[in-house]
């Protein structure tokens, strides 16, 4: 995944990247550095289309899982 598509993801949900780690819980130093271009592994690149897809969905999980 590029980092200018997980920059357009992160964007169009949230403010900043501590907006995006309080919502999502991925740390923001994190997304920064995918951003930056650094390497994305599989699992998060599967959980960043889902937050891209179905935020909301997410955010559910999230909270169910306390």
């Amino acid at each position: 995944m590029p980092a200018a598509r997980v920059r357009e993801i992160r964007r169009s949900l949230a403010k900043s990247t501590k907006d995006f780690e309080r919502r999502f819980g991925i740390p923001a130093r994190t997304v920064e550095g995918w951003e930056q271009g650094r390497k994305i592994d599989v699992a998060h690149r599967v959980l960043l289309t889902v937050i891209a897809k179905s935020p909301e969905v997410v955010e559910a999980a999230l909270a169910e899982a306390g």
